[in-house]
């Protein structure tokens, strides 16, 4: 019975070629814009994850804070010992875990710091910095400055120092001048400007500056240790996860770098939201599109449908015509939409994990989160659904009256 069912409703299709194209048609432009908005949402939240975790580590150790630790407590007396403020925290024996935090699972880049706070002078221009001490080899492992570059060279040499582009512009700088860089140890040293880089972002164009390693040990008198070590993750998205590795294979602080994001979090789960309403909006149109076509086609085809009546067919056959009838126009309309949508999508550059390609993209889409076979599913399930209640009712005529009608 069910060939038979399907054989009728192909034949119905193939009897009213533009009106079934119609149907398809619009069909098709639902699941385009499904697949459109997928695809945008999907590159825009790509777009935005790159644009926060491209030059910022995805985890960073630090030596555990000490809080205050009671030491007694009896009826008479208190003892603790407090924090101590005036003592830099530092990794002191950091060698040793290089080659563990290099060996755990989703760790990409490692790079040793030494970090502090200083003040770069300039004339009667006094203003403070960040400074992040690096090894040579590690300058580009987690901000690409080496690409940044906009004036000068990407060394540094034990007398040189990077700085960012908005730092240069406030204080009139350029390559090959000499500052003087005074730390909050109190102690100074000249450096010359061997480059000057744009990251994008201005707390860290404005406010980073980079120096040789063994330079910053000076500056910030630490003979031996290390402020921190920042970790790249594959992919992103894994820091979570990293983190807690790391925290029980190290015993040190690990801070993945969703723990301080959480606005972004919150924007892509509303971004998302909205994407879902306007997908669900979306197959709505398509269910009562379909609805609506599949109860005039019914309307029109009841002098047929009374002699199908007539002539023994079941009501259970009358069903099965109308509801494949409305999945093949539900199936092949999803198909013809997600073709249209793949070469609509086919010439627009995808953002990728690289940051060029997020730069050069006048639309953050990404093909690959365009759930195409997800709309395609689901809107056959909706145009089958769609037509179960028209087919009822078309099942539910009378044949006495629809003949003599």
């Amino acid at each position: 019975m069910q060939p038979y069912a399907a054989k009728l409703a192909l034949r119905h299709l193939l009897s009213h070629p533009g009106q079934s194209l119609l149907l398809m048609a619009g069909v098709g432009l639902g699941v385009s814009l499904f697949i459109f908005i997928s695809a945008l949402i999907g590159g825009l939240a790509t777009l935005l994850t790159l644009r926060t975790v491209g030059s910022i580590p995805h985890v960073v150790l630090e030596m555990a804070e000490r809080d205050p630790v009671v030491l007694s407590a009896d009826a008479a007396t208190l003892a603790v010992v407090q924090k101590d403020l005036g003592r830099r925290e530092q990794i002191a024996v950091w060698q040793p875990l290089l080659p563990i935090i290099t060996a755990t699972p989703g760790v990409l880049r490692v790079a040793p710091q030494i970090r502090g706070s200083a003040f770069v002078a300039r004339g009667e221009a006094v203003v403070p910095v960040s400074v992040i001490g690096v090894a040579p080899a590690d300058l580009g492992k987690i901000a690409d400055i080496p690409a940044a570059i906009v004036d000068g060279s990407g060394a540094l040499p034990a007398d040189g120092v990077l700085i960012g582009s908005r730092l240069a512009r406030d204080l009139g700088l350029s390559t090959g001048q000499v500052v003087v860089l005074q730390s909050d140890r109190g102690r100074a040293r000249s450096f010359r400007i061997t480059g000057i880089f744009t990251l994008g972002v201005a707390s860290v164009d404005r406010t980073s500056v980079y120096m040789n390693f063994t330079a910053a040990r000076a500056l910030f008198d630490l003979p031996s240790g290390i402020s921190r070590i920042e970790i790249k993750t594959l992919p992103a998205t894994a820091a979570d996860t990293v983190a807690a590795r790391l925290r029980r294979a190290t015993g040190l602080k690990t801070t993945p770098w969703t723990e301080d994001n959480g606005q972004l979090f919150e924007a892509l789960r509303a971004q998302a939201r909205t994407g879902y309403i306007i997908k669900a909006a979306s197959l709505v149109t398509i269910i009562v599109g379909v609805a609506s076509a599949m109860l005039l086609s019914i309307q029109r085809r009841q002098g047929e449908i009374g002699i199908m009546r007539a002539m023994g067919a079941s009501k259970r056959l009358v069903v099965s015509v109308f509801v494949l009838e409305g999945t093949l126009i539900g199936l092949f309309g999803a198909l013809l939409g997600a073709l249209a949508a793949w070469l609509v999508l086919l010439p627009l550059p995808s953002v990728d994990a690289t940051m060029a390609a997020v730069r050069d993209s006048s639309l953050p889409i990404d093909r690959g989160q365009g759930d195409f076979l997800l709309a395609v599913t689901l809107t056959t399930l909706a145009a089958t659904l769609a037509s179960i209640l028209p087919a009822r009712r078309a099942a539910a005529i009378d044949p006495v009256d629809a003949i003599g009608a």
